[in-house]
């Protein structure tokens, strides 16, 4: 049996239980969890994906993300992912949350923070080929000319447009 995530409405109520794998090629709502990683300087963590990656092989991302598991809070799921992605176990402060199209299928996309030390990154070969830091604006110079993860890029979008590009120094 593949993976079990919850299965919700667009209120983000949950309807059932069912297979990842089923939600997607359904097109059936599901929930995600992302963190965007900081570091004390405010820089952000990029990281691009394994070739070997079954979902977007070789792609950028700025965000730490996965599915919420059945019964897991969206600020749980994020913790998990940080810490099964980087190898970091620290506390998440949740920003904003919105319906994501997706690239593979629809889902709600819950969007936290963590402030994190470059010594705690122990990224797992699973799921990170390399990783380094950018500033915010070599962040917003790099979305948009460097191969990312489209939901990613959506991320991207809403989260400068609720910071008003405050935090990325897009001023």
């Amino acid at each position: 049996m593949g993976e079990l995530v919850e299965r919700v409405d667009l209120q983000d109520r949950v309807v059932g239980v069912v297979e990842r794998g089923e939600a997607v090629r359904n097109q059936w709502l599901y929930r995600m969890s992302m963190v965007i990683c900081r570091d004390a300087e405010g820089r952000y963590l990029v990281h691009r994906r394994p070739d070997t990656s079954s979902r977007f092989p070789g792609e950028y991302s700025w965000l730490v993300a996965g599915a919420v598991e059945v019964g897991e809070s969206y600020v749980a799921a994020a913790r998990r992912e940080l810490k099964e992605e980087m190898g970091v176990d620290t506390p998440v402060r949740f920003l904003f949350k919105f319906l994501c199209e997706g690239a593979l299928s629809p889902y709600w996309f819950a969007v936290h923070e963590a402030v994190v030390g470059h010594q705690q990154i122990q990224p797992s070969p699973d799921e990170v080929a390399w990783h380094g830091w950018l500033s915010g604006s070599e962040l917003a110079q790099d979305v948009p000319h460097r191969s990312y993860v489209p939901d990613s890029r959506d991320a991207f979008a809403r989260y400068v447009e609720l910071t008003a590009g405050e935090r990325l120094s897009l001023r």
